[in-house]
C-alpha cells in the first residue's frame, strides 16, 4: 500500500493539482494583461457542500433541532447560491477586463494554499513515519 491510496492524501493530491491549474490559469490572465478584448478566465471554487452531499447521499446527515434555542437544519437555511454577487470588471478602451491587481492577489492566495498543502502533505508523511518507527 503506497500513501496515494491513503484518502487524505488523494484530498491532498487532488487539491494541490486544482491549485496549480488556476495559477496556470491566473498567468494566461496576466501574460495578456495588454490582449485587446480579453476577458480574464478563473476555474471554479469547489463547493464543499456539493462533496458532502455526493458522500452522504441526499443530505442523510443533517442536525436536529430539540431545542428552539437550537439553529435550524439546513432545509431553513437560505442556499449558499442564493447569495451569489454579480462579477463586474474594469474595462479598458480596448475592452480588456484584466486587473493587475486583482489577478496578483488571487496569484498570492493561490501561492498560499499551495504551501499550506505541501505542508499538510509533509506533516502527514513525517506522522506515517513517526508511527512506523522509520527515522529519516
Amino acid at each position: 500500500m503506497t500513501i496515494q491510496n491513503i484518502g487524505l492524501f488523494q484530498a491532498l493530491n487532488a487539491k494541490m493539482n486544482y491549485l496549480d491549474q488556476r495559477q496556470q490559469v491566473l498567468s494566461q490572465n496576466i501574460a495578456n494583461a495588454n490582449t485587446p478584448d480579453y476577458k480574464p478566465k478563473d476555474l471554479t471554487n469547489v463547493d464543499f457542500g456539493t462533496v458532502l452531499k455526493g458522500v452522504t447521499k441526499d443530505n442523510a446527515v443533517r442536525p436536529v433541532t430539540t431545542s428552539p434555542m437550537h439553529m435550524p437544519n439546513a432545509s431553513g437555511i437560505d442556499e449558499a447560491d442564493s447569495r451569489k454577487m454579480k462579477k463586474t470588471y474594469d474595462v479598458t478602451p480596448t475592452g480588456n477586463a484584466v486587473v493587475m491587481e486583482e489577478q496578483m492577489v488571487n496569484a498570492s492566495k493561490t501561492n498560499i494554499d499551495f504551501n499550506l498543502m505541501t505542508s499538510l502533505y509533509q506533516k502527514n508523511v513525517s506522522m506515517i513515519r513517526i508511527a512506523l518507527g522509520v527515522n529519516r
